[in-house]
């Protein structure tokens, strides 16, 4: 039997294709994976066809590690996931000195789910900071003067999404721990010639060290944005 903390599964959809994939978490490496592309466009709505590739490999996978799959990672490529930005603007002595950006970043977060209650977030990036009127991409505490922007990007699915595919999943008793979004992973691929599982995993691990990353990480050394994992857990 394969323990749960080895191994993550990934189930990659998109309008031509959709892949499965159980990653060993240390090796970086797929103990399973599986791909099907679709003849046609799949729209998203009618789940059947995901459903009869779920059932073709759901089963194969829990023989394989031994156990039941609890929880599955949902990889997400669709024209329609948006990208929304958003800022706020603060004064150096109220926020930075007292709470630094946790606070500012909580409020960001808030203040999108108060105003787009039909979405979910599946990634949230700083893209600047901006200090009397000029973008930085790294923070620097020394260029601060009186007041500091930070603007933040949302990338989310539409709820009545993530309704249908945590219903899909119910039928296996699996639950989706996290969505993810497969336009943005693209940005990611590059020349590496890794697997979409492999990039993910990586994601989750601090790749893009502006993401503020909704999941704990194991790992020591994660960087600038490791203060904020709790808070977003």
């Amino acid at each position: 039997m394969i323990e749960d903390l080895d191994f993550e599964t990934y189930l990659y959809i998109s309008k031509d294709k959709f892949q499965i994939f159980v990653l060993n978490k240390k090796k970086l490496k797929n103990l399973y994976s599986q791909e099907l592309k679709i003849d046609h466009q799949f729209d998203f709505k009618d789940l059947n066809i995901l459903l009869n590739f779920l059932d073709k490999n759901i089963y194969k996978i829990e023989k394989l590690i031994g156990n039941f799959i609890k929880n599955i990672i949902l990889i997400v490529e669709n024209k329609k996931n948006l990208e929304i930005n958003m800022g706020i603007k603060k004064n150096y002595e109220t926020s930075l000195k007292q709470k630094s950006f946790t606070s500012n970043l909580t409020e960001l977060k808030d203040l999108f789910k108060k105003n787009y209650q039909d979405q979910t977030i599946m990634h949230m990036c700083i893209i600047n900071y901006i200090i009397d009127g000029k973008r930085y991409s790294s923070f620097d505490s020394k260029l601060i003067n009186d007041y500091f922007c930070i603007e933040v990007s949302f990338i989310v699915i539409d709820n009545k999404l993530v309704f249908a595919f945590d219903n899909a999943l119910e039928k296996y008793q699996i639950k989706i721990k996290q969505y993810m979004c497969g336009n943005y992973m693209n940005n990611f691929i590059g020349d590496t010639g890794d697997e979409i599982s492999i990039i993910a995993n990586k994601l989750r691990n601090g790749l893009n060290i502006n993401e503020i990353t909704f999941v704990p990480k194991l790992k020591e050394n994660k960087g600038f944005f490791e203060k904020f994992f709790q808070l977003f857990s």
